[in-house]
């Protein structure tokens, strides 16, 4: 093995790049395994603080950068490409690491790395707070693992220990391929989790109340309940889910679950998938976000104003218990162009 190789000790010193979810849990994860941990943020942003109180030494992204074997990039996706163009690619050490969390950008050729760069990515199966609190119980989220570039022949080796150090090795690690893990990531997100679970919510309460029924009891049938079934699934999959369901519930499943969810349903899920695969989906995305996001303002103001939207929040405003557990909302696309506008220190903020 090449002795100038800068990351040729057992645990690399790591500079992570964002203070979010993601960001704080794998610093705190890292540095609890025993990792020499920096963050590297935009002076006077936001996660600035709360990254020096937690004992953090906080540096310039380009200071960061320059002194780490690896570099983890934990920003929003829209930031990352001015990020790695303005600051790293200029700065970070000959032969050093570049880790992700997802593999959008390098898959879809918006940051072409350095040739000399090892360039990987973990992404934990959870969000930032779940990786955290299973760390620090002695456990740990599931993590799938990838290798764009190897000029080291360590890449591999590094994601691994990357992800060990999360605390992913407790759980569980896959191998997978940044193609395979960005496409599905975005699959998912449109398809299921994020697209066809709202779009299935309102229908299903527009039609109920179309049906002369009382809006909250809409609301509890069809979102309320929704946690229900998916915690379920979450524990043990669908098996599970019909083992606690009842008889009538169930057969009420077999017969009409596939005729909401058809033939018709599946091919323009092909469609998206397939838009994803091309490309086009991630143009018009790019084209969207560089605009200035008018169309996503609006697709998200008319999801805001949906009349599910104020009956929900009157009644969630009953259930005492979801007050001391409400998640703090991620960054969104306005926050991170806030966070790449052109200033002195280039951007660096939260994912």
């Amino acid at each position: 093995m090449n002795a100038s190789n800068p990351v040729q000790a057992a645990k690399p010193q790591i500079a992570v790049i964002g203070y979010g979810s993601q960001g704080r849990a794998h610093a705190l994860n890292l540095r609890d395994s025993g990792f020499d941990v920096v963050v590297g943020l935009r002076p006077g942003g936001p996660t600035e603080a709360k990254a020096e109180a937690d004992g953090f030494t906080v540096k310039t992204p380009a200071e960061a950068a320059a002194n780490a074997d690896l570099v983890a990039v934990l920003t929003p996706d829209m930031v990352q490409k001015k990020l790695y163009n303005d600051v790293l690619a200029a700065n970070m050490k000959q032969g050093a690491c570049l880790m992700f969390a997802h593999g959008l950008n390098v898959h879809f050729g918006m940051i072409s790395p350095r040739a000399d760069l090892d360039v990987a990515l973990v992404a934990p199966k959870g969000p930032g707070a779940l990786v955290r609190r299973e760390f620090e119980i002695g456990r740990g989220v599931p993590c799938i693992y990838a290798v764009h570039q190897n000029p080291s022949g360590r890449a591999e080796e590094l994601a691994k220990l990357y992800a060990a150090g999360l605390g992913g090795a407790r759980a569980n690690l896959i191998q997978t391929t940044f193609k395979e893990e960005t496409e599905t990531d975005l699959f998912g997100e449109q398809a299921v989790l994020g697209g066809g679970a709202s779009a299935l919510v309102q229908a299903g309460f527009e039609t109920l109340v179309e049906a002369g029924y009382q809006p909250e009891i809409a609301y509890y049938e069809v979102l309320h309940e929704l946690k229900l079934i998916v915690d379920l699934f979450y524990e043990g999959g669908i098996t599970r889910m019909l083992e606690f369901v009842s008889e009538t519930a169930q057969y009420g499943d077999f017969v009409s679950g596939p005729r909401v969810i058809n033939a018709e349903t599946k091919a323009r899920m092909k469609d998206i998938l397939s838009e994803i695969q091309d490309g086009t989906f991630i143009q018009h995305w790019v084209a969207e976000y560089d605009a200035g996001l008018p169309n996503y303002k609006k697709f998200q103001q008319a999801y805001l104003d949906h009349p599910i939207e104020k009956v929900g929040k009157e009644l969630r405003a009953k259930m005492l218990w979801l007050q001391q557990n409400a998640p703090q909302a991620s960054a969104t696309p306005d926050a991170a162009q806030a966070a790449a506008k052109p200033s002195t220190h280039p951007i660096a903020e939260t994912a």
